[in-house]
């Protein structure tokens, strides 16, 4: 089975021009499967791939995975099944009749242009350090879409001033997100002057820093946030990640196709980037 994973990773790739975050991904859930189906088969116990297949989908619930990574799970399954059928290496498709947990999606909330500098505006307001910081990382997540996590893991050389861009780390991926002139201009006045302001230690890495010098936390930036939102009429509730969600929204409405936004997020799969994609009719 191995080799056949292989394979179909090796056809996703070259075929379809899946982003290496996908592959990894495909490659860890389908790994998952070859490991339970081999553990099962030790058991002495005879079954049908419908029945391994069943039972696989049960082992998911029961190791309390949530309903939209184990949907995640079987699709992947369900995509190198029907690889399998397609390329003549199995007659019939043993997933054809297996029901993927069914997950609730709802349209992401996201903020428009003019909520956005609304936002904006609050902290533009102040002249401390931990004001100008804040407009940075408010200017920052709205330009690139980066998850909270990846904005306060940043450091300072991972800003690339000379191809304006920020190579960004989220689990195992690593990526480039691009961004335009003026943000570029922003983070290298941030860098050069704002961030020294909070720094105690020349020896701190981090590009974000509290005003103990320490990088700052998601949970502290996500309470930043807040302050500000309760200072404004918005009347969507604003988290970091609305601000993904509006960079994304703001992508498609300007005619990015679905694959280049996946490649821009991160996301592992494009069914994850369909969320933006405004329903039909």
């Amino acid at each position: 089975m191995k080799q056949d994973i292989d394979i179909f990773l090796e056809y996703l790739s070259k075929e379809k021009g899946y982003s290496q975050n996908t592959l990894a991904a495909y490659r860890n859930d389908l790994n998952q499967l070859m490991a339970y189906i081999e553990a099962e088969k030790e058991t002495g116990i005879i079954k049908s791939s419908n029945e391994f297949l069943k039972s696989y989908l049960l082992n998911l619930r029961e190791r309390k995975y949530s309903l939209a990574t184990s949907a995640r799970k079987v699709a992947s399954v369900k995509s190198f099944f029907k690889f399998m059928v397609n390329s003549g290496k199995l007659r019939e498709n043993p997933t054809q009749n297996l029901i993927s947990p069914q997950v609730s999606k709802h349209s992401p909330k996201f903020l428009s242009p003019s909520e956005y500098q609304r936002l904006l505006t609050e902290p533009a307001k102040l002249s401390t350090p931990e004001a100008k910081r804040d407009v940075a990382m408010l200017e920052l997540l709205y330009a690139t879409g980066l998850r909270i996590s990846e904005l306060v893991s940043l450091n300072v050389k991972d800003i690339d001033l000379k191809q304006n861009c920020v190579n960004s780390v989220h689990g195992n991926s690593k990526r480039k997100v691009p961004f335009d002139p003026h943000m570029s201009q922003l983070l290298r006045n941030f860098i050069e002057n704002d961030r020294l302001d909070l720094l105690f230690d020349e020896k701190e890495e981090a590009l974000f820093l509290n005003r103990r010098g320490q990088r700052l936390t998601r949970q502290g930036f996500w309470q930043i946030i807040k302050n500000y939102v309760s200072k404004t009429n918005l009347s969507t509730r604003v988290t970091p990640h609305t601000l993904r969600h509006s960079f994304a929204m703001h992508k498609l409405q300007a005619g990015s196709d679905l694959r280049s936004l996946q490649q821009l997020l991160g996301h592992a799969y494009i069914s994850s980037t369909r969320i933006y994609k405004p329903k039909e009719g």
